[in-house]
């Protein structure tokens, strides 16, 4: 599909913010601006008072500085707060007054916001000039007040009522020759009960086709930890992280992503705590902070360190590295042997893989010398009590899952799982995303889950696996899938290859995006759609029992209750659950599932939950309890649900990183005033980084080889493995303390980079960090023409 505006007609790559041209300036998708670009080192402590100035700048702008601050004060407060919609850290167990961070309040401010995108609104302004404003500017016009359908005719969207825009949803699902023509996605943002009523209809329904965000963030961390422990998480608690004698924080920026980290970094320097940081990219987490709610540390200034090394392998070299530190471990003698015996299958021919390994091997594939990882090494044997996290970093890799199950290799040596302080810890990077596929958001099933499910819910649930989402992305494509339902999220924008997500999108008969803002992918459609607003965490739900809490689940398997307080954007809001309802009863007309009954009452929901979710007994109870509850981890009490009844050791191989033929290997990341897709402003603080994201950081060593100096105007292209090349134009090269050979840029205007059909063959997950890429000067004779442009 193609679409006419300001006197030309636009295509699926013209769309998109952050690719450019030749010859032109990527646009971004910021706000924009005149402001002068600028770059200068961060020589501040993370947090601080350069967050607070943040805060109050961004209370400020929202014309809500009084709410505001009562929303800071109810957000992560246990006994009738809300959780913050932002990242999955953990409440602080003491239930600290202020327990949030800068990331946070942005992230509820823009939630909200006094302005709305009404009916008015969209009668002024067609789909294809919206398709042309930044992807800032389309979410800063505010809440979505009321349903809304796509008009062809008019190329604008129009007011639906609910019943109808339900009904709409139930023809199409209906008329499918399959069930398996349609594709159900969901996003971190949805709370427990929303995400069991929603894998509910849809298994009712009849297939599994559930895409979702872990697909392309942590899918390789559940796989590995499954295959190596027998649990799908990780096994330590935020209690732990106040006794490890020894913390590594890998492929991740603590003080963007995780910003609340911050604290329990802070908290393991001051008792003396080793803590190393493993990224290509040094970053203001790894320095020091001034936690804000330390209110003597402010006044004083008085900075704690967050970090005591900082490592920087190659882009995907962290196998290889942490292969380094157990050859050391095994060289010294320094294992666990009673605990290996116990509890542990496959030492021997891991100890074999090894010392098969030479140094030149791991020195070539991780990028750091043998001294710096002997050191490593050094401090591990020492540390009785070790805990290793990782985000995105390691995870979006071709080889992500052997990455992660080399991780808990080394932990296994030393037996630092089942070990107060101690044990393997993923980092999720969404409020809800662990509750979401706790609670059955899930395309390949267990057939355990599915007889609960069948038991309790008198339902015949498909057996066969669904599609994830690359799978999904080739079968709209084919036409295999028809109808695309997408619960939250900006699916649009958060896939790889953006074109060819465009594409795919638009090659349905419906498209359905349940959302609080107007985003892209509601502007990148199928020949019907419906945009369906819904209430946002901070709101009131009040059904006919009465005002409702949902449940979260956070990064390490807390569950606990979750209340919004204020009043909703617009009266014809409707939450999750009763969405979900009413798409139910609209596509399931001979449904025996109680869904009013369940939206009356979350209560209920949760009974439901109770009975299909192993450790949800007694959940309705429990998650009210200060702090809620924990679910138990198997592996944390050394109990090993793996075929074998043990802990597996695994015997990956090092893979060839080398991008050759003087191409770098480029990462995607985000930026620090941004979240997920939404992007607040063309700023990156703790990168120094002003009025600019279309930038491409590199080595300085790689610049002068290129001939490119700062702030040079460049063009990226990438180089798939089926050999099309896809490219970006009109970028800005900015020197950066990154590895000779590697580069990094921001998402998701370099996702176009990313082929749809590159891929971990071990998790399905786009390898949004293993991007083979070459980068030149604009106007610079091109040194390799191999591919086909797309």
């Amino acid at each position: 599909m193609r679409r006419f505006a300001a006197g030309r007609w636009l295509s699926g790559m013209d769309e998109i913010r952050g690719r450019g041209g030749p010859g032109t300036d990527a646009p971004g998708c910021g706000p924009g601006g005149s402001g002068a670009v600028a770059q200068r080192d961060y020589t501040h402590p993370s947090a601080g008072w350069g967050a607070a100035r943040s805060v109050g700048e961004v209370l400020v702008r929202s014309r809500e500085p009084v709410a505001g601050v009562r929303a800071m004060l109810k957000m992560n407060q246990e006994g009738g707060g809300f959780d913050c919609p932002g990242c999955a850290w953990p409440d602080d167990p003491e239930g600290l007054h202020l327990d949030l961070c800068e990331n946070g309040v942005k992230h509820v401010t823009w939630e909200m916001t006094h302005k709305r995108t009404d009916r008015d609104f969209f009668a002024a302004h067609a789909v294809t000039e919206l398709s042309g404003w930044s992807d800032h500017a389309l979410e800063a016009r505010g809440r979505l007040t009321e349903p809304m359908r796509y008009d062809a005719a008019t190329d604008r969207y129009v007011p639906i009522g609910w019943d109808d825009a339900f009904a709409l949803v139930g023809s199409h699902l209906r008329a499918l020759g399959s069930p398996h023509e349609a594709a159900f996605y969901t996003s971190g943002r949805l709370a427990n009960e929303a995400t069991f009523l929603y894998q509910l209809w849809v298994r009712e329904f009849g297939t599994n086709n559930l895409p979702d965000c872990s697909n392309m963030c942590h899918e390789a961390s559940g796989r590995a930890l499954t295959a190596s422990i027998g649990t799908g998480k990780g096994t330590v608690d935020i209690t732990d992280w106040e006794k490890a004698d020894l913390i590594w924080v890998m492929g991740v920026n603590a003080a963007s992503n995780a910003p609340r980290m911050l604290t329990a970094l802070s908290g393991a320097a001051k008792r003396g705590a080793a803590i190393v940081h493993i990224n290509p990219l040094i970053e203001a987490a790894s320095r020091r902070t001034i936690v804000p709610h330390e209110f003597l540390a402010m006044g004083t200034f008085h900075t704690t360190p967050t970090g005591t090394m900082n490592v920087q392998p190659r882009i995907g070299g962290d196998l290889a590295l942490v292969r380094g530190v157990a050859k050391v471990v095994f060289e010294r003698d320094a294992i666990d042997h009673e605990f290996l015996a116990r509890h542990t299958t496959g030492l021997a021919t891991y100890r074999a893989r090894c010392a098969g390994t030479s140094w030149a091997e791991i020195v070539s594939a991780s990028g750091v010398d043998e001294a710096t990882i002997r050191s490593l090494a050094d401090g591990y044997i020492a540390a009785h009590r070790t805990i290793i996290s990782w985000c995105l970093g390691v995870t979006q890799q071709e080889h992500g899952v052997d990455t992660v199950r080399e991780i808990v290799n080394l932990l296994l040596l030393r037996g630092n799982i089942g070990r107060e302080g101690a044990g393997p810890c993923p980092i999720r990077g969404h409020s809800n995303v662990q509750g979401n596929r706790t609670c059955g958001i899930d395309h390949r099933p267990s057939a355990a889950f599915l007889d609960r499910l069948a038991e309790a819910c008198a339902i015949e649930p498909p057996r066969e696996h669904g599609l994830d989402t690359v799978a999904t992305l080739r079968a709209m494509h084919e036409g295999r899938v028809r109808v695309f339902v997408g619960m939250g999220g900006n699916f649009a924008l958060a896939a790889p290859d953006t074109a060819y997500t465009f594409d795919a999108l638009r090659s349905c008969a419906l498209t359905v995006h349940v959302s609080t803002k107007l985003n892209r992918s509601h502007l990148v459609h199928g020949t019907d759609a419906l945009i369906l607003p819904c209430l946002g965490r901070t709101e009131r739900d009040v059904q006919a029992s009465g005002e409702q809490v949902v449940t979260v689940e956070d990064s390490m398997s807390m569950v606990h209750a979750s209340r919004g307080h204020r009043r909703p954007a617009s009266p014809l809001l409707l939450s999750e659950p009763a969405i979900i309802a009413g798409l139910a009863r609209a596509s399931l007309p001979h449904t025996r599932t109680p869904w009013e009954e369940y939206v009356a009452d979350y209560d209920r929901i949760r009974d439901t939950m109770a009975r299909v979710l192993d450790g949800f007994e007694g959940v309705n109870h429990r998650a009210r309890q200060p702090h809620g509850f924990r679910l138990r981890q198997p592996a944390r009490e050394r109990v090993w649900l793996t075929p074998t009844g043990r802990a597996a050791f695994s015997d990956g191989g090092l893979p060839a990183l080398d991008p050759g033929d003087g191409c770098l290997m480029l990462g995607t990341m985000r930026s620090h005033d941004q979240w997920n897709t939404t992007v607040y402003s063309d700023n990156d603080r703790y990168r120094g980084l002003r009025n600019l994201r279309t930038v491409v950081f590199m080595n300085r060593d790689d610049m002068r080889r290129l001939g490119i100096a700062e702030f040079d105007r460049v063009d990226v292209t990438s180089y798939a493995k089926d050999g099309s090349t896809r490219g970006v134009y009109g970028y800005r090269a900015v020197a950066y303390d990154i590895p000779p050979g590697n580069a990094a840029g921001y998402m998701p205007e370099m996702n176009v980079l990313c082929a749809a059909g590159d891929y971990s063959p071990q998790s399905g997950q786009p390898l949004m960090k293993h991007l083979r890429v070459r980068v030149r000067r604009v106007g610079q004779s091109p040194t390799d023409t191999s591919g086909t442009e797309r």
